[in-house]
């Protein structure tokens, strides 16, 4: 249960400042073992994200402020989500609620997510949601150069 109300709209360009820092905090990229992108990197990726018709990608309000986004897009044939929630709001149930909602709207199934080993918040919010741990990957290097597992989930 959160301490506000979590909506959902699509990502409009007065957002990106404020994902865009949301991406930098270190122990954010720590937990998600996934490096930030400098300003122009950044600002690319979300052209092309938004250039792709099969993407979804919405930012996450509580109560009217942008406080992360929720993504959903089609990786080697599989639809994955993620999402990306300023930590100032973790542990508040936004992550969660954001899922659900997004769930309630993306009705395509079986869902994929993936998570670093050591994310416990985020594997909690997958579980939540009805996503179960189905297997594990090889890994991914983080900002450091360390291969971090990933544990991979899936919702039917």
């Amino acid at each position: 249960m959160t301490d506000g109300k979590v909506s959902l709209r699509q990502v409009q360009d007065g957002d990106l400042p404020i994902l865009y820092e949301y991406q930098r905090d270190p122990e954010a990229v720590r937990m998600a073992a996934f490096p930030a992108r400098e300003h122009a990197d950044f600002m690319a990726h979300w052209a092309k994200v938004h250039a792709n018709p099969e993407n979804i990608h919405l930012a996450i309000l509580l109560d009217g402020q942008v406080v992360g986004s929720i993504m959903s897009w089609v990786m080697e044939g599989q639809r994955e989500v993620g999402y990306w929630v300023g930590r100032a709001f973790w542990g508040r149930g936004v992550a969660s609620e954001a899922l659900r909602q997004l769930l309630a709207q993306l009705l395509e199934r079986p869902l994929y997510a993936h998570t670093a080993r050591h994310n416990y918040g985020s594997m909690r919010v997958l579980e939540k949601c009805g996503f179960a741990r189905v297997g594990q990957s090889k890994g991914v290097l983080n900002v450091d150069g360390e291969l971090v597992e990933e544990i991979v989930f899936r919702l039917d």
